[in-house]
């Protein structure tokens, strides 16, 4: 089933649908690297939630198996691609600030600003840099912080909350240019996606064993040492 959703994956969250559903907002603008950079933002969110998942499940005697050294991983993982989402940002927004095409230059203009007017969303969108690379990029930088559960924690929630704002951004600037709609709302929608999937993944564990028998990796994932 993982296999066959990778496929399924590649075809949709990872290519067609952010034209789709997010570039084609901006109707007059588009990026040929829009798409890795919403892969990117999507597949860091993810493993930070694959590790509070991780963490949660450790805490209450479920993964005994599970040590620093998983730990140590995922928030390598999480570090990497911080970064590469980083370079994908950078390289998206150097490449059209350096062509300085009007058609191009009106994205960041509706969420930055211009010379000659102000962005409601310019503080949003510089904090959403700023959570998204440089907390990640200093919190975790030492080995010590990757191997703390506090702190893996801390920055796991950094990261899905500041790529919240990240596609709250790609949204709404382009359907509210000149006034920043009340963002409550929209937190209070991503929280009700938030408990659905506590409420479909925890159903789903306690239903099945977590440890998997008969595995021809599970003695080198036990004996796992980074």
């Amino acid at each position: 089933m993982a296999a066959l959703y990778a496929v399924v994956f590649a075809l949709t969250i990872m290519s067609s649908l952010p034209w789709l559903w997010l570039m084609s907002i901006d109707a007059h603008w588009f990026s040929t690297m829009y798409s890795w950079y919403t892969f990117a933002s999507t597949f860091v969110s993810g493993i930070a939630v694959i590790l509070l998942f991780v963490v949660f499940l450790k805490n209450n005697n479920m993964l005994p198996a599970v040590n620093k050294e998983h730990i140590h991983d995922l928030g390598k993982f999480m570090f990497a691609f911080s970064i590469f989402w980083t370079y994908l940002w950078f390289s998206q927004f150097m490449l059209i600030w350096y062509s300085n095409q009007p058609e191009e230059t009106i994205y960041f203009a509706n969420r930055i600003g211009s010379p000659t007017e102000s962005s409601p969303y310019a503080f949003l969108y510089w904090i959403m840099l700023i959570i998204n690379f440089v907390g990640p990029i200093l919190i975790l930088m030492s080995r010590d912080s990757k191997r703390n559960y506090t702190i893996v924690t801390f920055v796991a929630l950094l990261i899905i909350f500041g790529h919240w704002l990240d596609f709250y951004q790609m949204v709404f600037p382009a359907v509210s240019p000149n006034k920043l709609p009340a963002i409550l709302y929209d937190m209070g929608i991503a929280m009700f996606f938030v408990g659905l999937i506590l409420f479909i993944v925890g159903r789903t564990l306690s239903k099945y064993p977590l440890t998997v028998k008969n595995h021809p990796f599970a003695k080198e994932s036990v004996i796992h040492h980074t």
